[in-house]
């Protein structure tokens, strides 16, 4: 998988999961900026990431995952490249 293509999961878990256009995720977009990134929509990303990506995300990963950028050093940790 290329770093591309891991990018574009990236931005359509965020899209699937909170159910926002892709303009709206960002490497800035964070928990609780918007609406629709509440702690439901919240889980349903972890949700999303673990399944897209074939990852289990734990407890510190979950409370730690705050915006796109730190979802992608999270995933990186998981063998993820972006």
């Amino acid at each position: 998988m290329t770093n591309a293509e891991n990018l574009n999961k990236l931005q359509v878990c965020f899209t699937t999961a909170l159910g926002v256009p892709a303009e709206v995720v960002t490497e800035t977009l964070a928990y609780n900026s918007i609406r629709e990134w509440d702690s439901l929509g919240h889980m349903n990303l972890m949700s999303e990431l673990e399944s897209v990506f074939d990852v289990m995300l734990d407890t510190d990963d979950i409370l730690g995952l705050s915006s796109v950028g730190k979802a992608k050093e999270i995933l990186t940790k998981h063998g993820v490249t972006f």
